[in-house]
């Protein structure tokens, strides 16, 4: 069970075809094919099912996968540590779709100027989920909107999780509601039928449902709550004049054409970027440093 079998069963497991999965890596089907039975064998279960010729992966192979991972992960920041001052190998970045769609792209070409060698990797969703790839190895760092609900300091709340952070971006978060609503003032003003926004796990998301359920008299306004997977479908929903919605500036400052919507100022919320306790490969100490020259988290 060496690393290189391990890379091979990933590409597998993702690839769920021995064909595919040996054009990536750049190897013959019939040695994927063995090098899996020899992994099988060892391991004396089986990782992957077949039916009519189509791979599904077992029980045990979706448990060892989880595992697969993280020794890959620890394997690759170990490699890095051992060169301290050249980044290299790969950089997994997980982040919020607003910030991946209006900070990031910037900061990362910078960031591939100089540091051409650093794969980087990008996975998008919302905080919660993130937080919890970052705890599990899925990924070495992660820009988030932490959302804790308990008054306590964000860096006491990371600590107790095995991460560390600090704020990079300052977002303005702003309600949009449909061209022709009459004016708003606070939540009990709101009068469509539903919410439009990202799945559970979003900070965003559960910001508006707590700013709605100050409404006591409003309970229609957020108990409906319709999930789409990205932003402009939110504004295309508020356009159609049943829904509100919540939404960062910078992202509708994206957009070529102002939208036919209103926009209210809401709140502003810190984007964090994120990592492991004890996680200092050289990768992550640049794209912090490049963060520190191209963006303050006092700006908009």
């Amino acid at each position: 069970m060496d690393l290189r079998t391990l890379e091979l069963f990933c590409a597998v497991a993702e690839e769920l075809s021995i064909t595919l999965s040996a054009q990536r890596l750049g190897r013959a089907p019939s040695n994927v094919t063995t090098r899996i039975q020899q992994l099988e064998k060892e391991l004396d279960v089986s990782l992957f099912l077949r039916h009519s010729k189509r791979l599904h992966l077992s029980p045990e192979g979706d448990q060892f996968l989880a595992y697969a991972k993280k020794i890959l992960a620890i394997a690759e920041e170990a490699r890095q540590v051992l060169h301290p001052n050249t980044p290299a190998g790969s950089l997994r970045i997980g982040s919020m779709e607003s910030t991946a769609a209006s900070r990031l792209p910037p900061v990362l070409a910078e960031y591939h100027r100089h540091w051409p060698d650093v794969k980087i990797e990008l996975t998008t969703g919302p905080s919660r989920p993130m937080l919890e790839s970052l705890q599990a190895r899925m990924v070495d760092c992660a820009f988030v909107a932490p959302l804790f609900g308990t008054g306590e300091d964000t860096s006491s709340v990371l600590s107790s999780m095995g991460l560390v952070g600090q704020p990079v971006f300052k977002e303005e978060l702003m309600l949009i509601l449909p061209e022709g609503h009459p004016p708003v003032v606070s939540a009990s003003d709101v009068s469509v039928s539903s919410l439009v926004a990202f799945r559970q796990g979003c900070t965003y998301r559960a910001i508006a449902e707590n700013w709605f359920r100050e409404a006591v008299d409003n309970e229609s306004a957020f108990s409906n709550v319709q999930e789409v997977g990205s932003y402009h479908a939110m504004i295309a929903c508020v356009s159609a004049g049943t829904s509100a919605s919540v939404i960062p500036r910078s992202v509708l400052g994206l957009l070529n054409e102002p939208p036919h919507i209103q926009q209210i100022p809401l709140t502003a919320i810190y984007t964090w970027l994120v990592w492991r306790e004890g996680y200092e490969t050289p990768a992550l100490k640049e794209l912090l440093k490049t963060l520190s020259v191209s963006s303050s988290p006092e700006g908009h």
